[in-house]
């Protein structure tokens, strides 16, 4: 081998290197998962240091097989002092006689449905959640998805894990038991990439946030300008997670992980999603554009081998299979560890649904960088680097050089004599090809940071 060029002694020597750093990722995860995760909370009120009031944030658009269900854990939840504040953005959607339904079910909770949403950013989580989160009286919010499943501990487990230093502690992705491959496939990648990348990422300080559960400093985000901020982000998560950091403030996982048990389960569906979560990371991250795709277990694989062969003269199809086995087995030691229980599924199964991840994973993330423009239910959307989204054909863009908005009638609380008194607003800016920005309120501090 001494007849090759010193360049590929260098690409072989950096590939070698980051094998190691990836399988070091490997290492922190199963470790940290181990120490981390399904700790019960042991940490009882006092008198003297009751717990702290939390405002849950609901979002909701349409009706699921499991909504009803996921809902009422929500209602049944073993804490002393909480308000749910449930926002539907349509009128007729569905989602509002479920809700009704259950405030009738549950007296003695308090909890409030908003319809109408606002209008503050392109983002429409963000636009749905808006009137709630201004009508949020504790000191703590709590952001949690519709298809989340609590557990009667969860939110304790949250708050005790939110210390005076943190102004953010979130839960790692993971899903509820469910049959058929769908859900075996959901629960293998939440269970490996998803849960190295956030546990290791945890540990070094790295933003990893998603905003699927998330519990947060309702003072820290007003002093970021409130919610409204972020209504230009798609991954607003991501973005506020930065911000709160950039204050000072720390971040951390909860010890349960997030159980998502959406009704509707498929294929086609969940790798959209992650094609989604793709084009948002290459345009918040863009080194994600080399970096991930080296990370994957076959490609990186085929290059340590090469590269061992380079450097090293070993077989470079022993090393091959070698490592693929390797990453087999840690990869169902952790799934082990963040499901803390008896698999759902056979073992062949997790074979299957490994082997489908494993080789579906650097085509699903190729298709992201063909086709950059993200679609969301009936809208799509673009991102500029940095994560400012704009969304195409909508009113707005066609409006570039039009005066603002006058403001629009607030959304209505259900249930509730009186429109509620949040207020809204519109607001615009330039974009490139001369399309504008959804932006608002935040405009003038995202273009100063």
């Amino acid at each position: 081998m001494s007849h090759l060029p010193l360049p590929l002694y260098g690409f072989a020597a950096f590939f070698m290197i980051f094998w190691f750093g990836t399988w070091m990722v490997h290492v922190i995860a199963i470790c940290y998962g181990r120490y981390k995760l399904h700790k019960k909370s042991c940490k009882l009120p006092t008198e003297a240091q009751p717990l702290p009031g939390v405002s849950i944030l609901k979002p909701l658009m349409g009706v699921d097989p499991n909504l009803q269900h996921n809902l009422e854990t929500f209602f049944t939840m073993d804490y002393p002092l909480y308000e749910l504040l449930f926002c539907v953005e349509d009128k007729e959607d569905p989602a509002i006689q479920l809700v009704e339904r259950l405030l009738t079910k549950y007296p003695k909770v308090d909890a409030k449905l908003f319809v109408g949403g606002s209008d503050v950013g392109v983002n429409p989580k963000i636009n749905n959640i808006h009137p709630g989160y201004m009508a949020a009286k504790y000191d703590f919010v709590m952001i949690s998805d519709s298809g989340i499943k609590m557990k009667d501990d969860t939110l304790l487990d949250m708050v005790q894990n939110m210390s005076e230093k943190h102004a953010l502690v979130h839960q790692m992705p993971f899903t509820s038991d469910r049959d058929g491959f769908a859900a075996t496939f959901e629960k293998v990648f939440f269970g490996t990439v998803q849960s190295r990348i956030y546990l290791s990422a945890d540990v070094l300080g790295i933003n990893c946030h998603t905003g699927m559960s998330c519990l947060l400093r309702k003072a820290v985000i007003d002093q970021l300008g409130g919610l409204r901020a972020f209504g230009c982000y798609l991954a607003e998560d991501f973005f506020i997670a930065r911000d709160i950091t950039r204050l000072g403030w720390k971040m951390r996982i909860s010890s349960q992980p997030a159980l998502q048990n959406s009704g509707l389960c498929d294929i086609g569906s969940f790798q959209a999603r992650l094609i989604r979560w793709a084009k948002l990371r290459v345009a918040m991250v863009p080194t994600t554009i080399l970096l991930e795709p080296l990370s994957e277990c076959m490609i990186l694989g085929a290059l340590a081998a090469w590269s061992a062969s380079v450097l090293f003269s070993w077989d470079p199809l022993v090393f091959y299979l070698v490592h693929v086995l390797c990453w087999f087995l840690s990869d169902w030691l952790l799934l082990s560890i963040v499901q803390h229980g008896s698999m759902p599924f056979h073992k062949f199964e997790f074979v299957i649904g490994w082997l489908f991840r494993e080789l579906t994973g650097p085509y699903l993330f190729l298709h992201a960088l063909w086709n950059p423009a993200i679609r969301w239910r009936t809208r799509t959307y673009k991102l500029h680097w940095g994560g400012v989204a704009y969304e195409l054909n909508s009113p707005a863009c066609d409006a570039a050089n039009a005066p603002l908005a006058p403001q629009q009638p607030a959304p209505t609380l259900a249930g509730a004599p009186e429109v509620a008194t949040t207020t809204t607003g519109t607001g615009s800016g330039s974009g490139s090809s001369g399309e504008t920005l959804i932006c608002t309120g935040a405009k003038q501090r995202l273009l100063a940071s």
